[in-house]
């Protein structure tokens, strides 16, 4: 996403002038501001969406009010984090006709199918069932009440489904052809899209990132409730939140590993970027911290090293081979033309062990919580009560890390061998306009992650109020207003 990589990128057959690439500069670090700002408030809501649901699930199941409390108590942080992340999603579907007009008239034929799908389909079934959830209390039965929450996580789902289809599509093209007529790329197989492999292992990773991102929510919420001594009922929340964090950060670090081979096939000088190999090797040591290697400097000095590690991580081989950078460069520039196809390096590089290193703390803090559940003790362990409240930041951070990875690594192309994202922008939007909409969505989204902010933490603060009077176990779902 830097200046200074976008700017390299450049480098080649066509020069747009000095404003162009300025305007082009700062469009992508709107779309980057709007994208990360967005993805705060996704993983949230996908998680919360089923880890409410299973709070309800229990209650229903055995009609204890303590469920019922805890059901109303995180629903409601549900439907706070909705309330705010919708309003910061749409702004990007907006940005496509703004500042990115020339990609949309390309690819929108196909770019625009499941974008529409997640708006008609889940979309729709997401908000219409949260709307019956969040009013339907006294006036639906019990049963379909706890369908209606379950609708709404498959809405979830669902949304994000579409969405990464739509992305992954722009990492590794398919199930297209390029018209004859109008020269643009047109959707004729929409089965390859939904079965693209960077799709399938991409978007099983966002969904147990979010699973991870939303029990350490959950987590942090109980933790900061038990230094409260509120043991009665968070207890159960916060075994409920270690028992799918730990299983769903192995398995986003094991899906994580399997989606760097998928992009080892089709985006080679992503995975290559990642690890700042300029040359190629075979077998492939795979570096935990290193100085130099960015973009000028091809010779990093590497701390310590991992045997065989890279080959593992990127071919799911013990002596599997990682094309480096330079012929990797060369190779492109002989198919695509000329011009310089490498993404930042520094970026890549850092994104990826931000990302590795914060889920392996995230692992660590979940075995730790699950050895103190199994000793008893977990609600008088004050270190790891003060531990898991603060540890709430490691997964946003590496979603922002996960996202960086994958998009600047895409760079300098906007869809993968078929448009330069130089020309995807809007030619007809000056770099005073980009300025000012910057600025703008810039306040806005402040104020937005601000307000949820506020808003969250003031209420995961609040005590619950006293259980309910017993209620007929077949009759409606009863109020509780707080």
């Amino acid at each position: 996403m830097s200046r200074r990589g976008t700017r390299r990128a450049e480098s080649g057959a066509v020069n747009h002038g000095r404003g162009a690439l300025m305007t082009l500069d700062l469009a992508r670090w709107q779309f980057a501001l709007t994208s990360i700002n967005h993805f705060f408030f996704v993983p949230v809501t996908i998680g919360l969406a089923f880890l409410t649901a299973v709070l309800q699930t229990a209650w229903h199941r055995t009609s204890k009010p303590e469920y019922l409390r805890l059901t109303r108590f995180f629903g409601t942080l549900l439907v706070i984090n909705v309330a705010v992340g919708v309003v910061t999603g749409l702004v990007q579907e907006f940005e496509f006709g703004m500042n990115w007009s020339a990609y949309s008239r390309l690819v929108g034929d196909i770019f625009g199918a499941p974008l529409a799908m997640e708006g008609l389909i889940a979309f729709f079934l997401e908000s219409t069932f949260l709307g019956l959830w969040i009013f339907g209390w006294d006036r639906l039965s019990r049963r379909v009440h706890l369908l209606a929450i379950w609708l709404v996580a498959l809405g979830t789902v669902l949304s994000a489904a579409f969405i990464m289809a739509a992305n992954s599509w722009m990492q590794h093209p398919v199930g297209y052809a390029i018209s004859k007529a109008t020269g643009r790329p047109q959707l004729n197989d929409i089965w390859a899209v939904l079965t693209n492999p960077v799709f399938l292992w991409g978007y099983l990773h966002i969904i147990v990132a979010s699973l991870v991102t939303a029990s350490a929510v959950m987590l942090a919420v109980s933790a900061w409730q038990l230094r409260k001594e509120n043991t009665a009922v968070f207890g159960f929340s916060f075994r409920l939140s270690l028992i799918v964090l730990v299983p769903a950060i192995i398995l986003a670090m094991f899906v994580g590993s399997e989606l760097g081979v998928i992009e080892a096939r089709y985006q080679p000088m992503k995975i290559a970027a990642a690890e700042a190999q300029w040359t190629t090797c075979q077998p492939c040591s795979f570096s935990l911290f290193q100085i130099g290697g960015g973009n000028d400097d091809h010779t990093p000095i590497q701390i310590i090293q991992v045997p065989h590690l890279l080959s593992l991580l990127a071919t799911n081989s013990w002596n599997g081979k990682v094309i480096g950078l330079t012929p990797l460069q060369a190779r492109y520039a002989k198919k695509y033309g000329p011009g310089d196809y490498v993404p930042n390096v520094f970026i890549q590089y850092w994104a990826m062990r931000v990302m590795a290193y914060a889920a392996g703390l995230v692992l660590l803090l979940g075995l730790w919580g699950l050895w103190l559940i199994r000793r008893k003790s977990f609600a008088t362990s004050r270190w790891f009560l003060l531990a898991a409240t603060w540890a709430v930041i490691l997964p946003f951070v590496m979603n922002t890390a996960g996202w960086l990875l994958t998009e600047s690594g895409r760079q300098p192309w906007i869809v993968q061998g078929i448009q330069l994202t130089r020309n995807g922008v809007s030619p007809s939007v000056t770099f005073t306009d980009v300025v000012i909409s910057m600025v703008v969505f810039g306040l806005l989204y402040t104020a937005l992650g601000v307000l949820d902010a506020v808003l969250m933490v003031r209420y995961s603060r609040r005590e619950l109020p006293p259980a309910p009077p017993p209620v007929d176990t077949q009759e409606r779902v009863p109020s509780m207003l707080y």
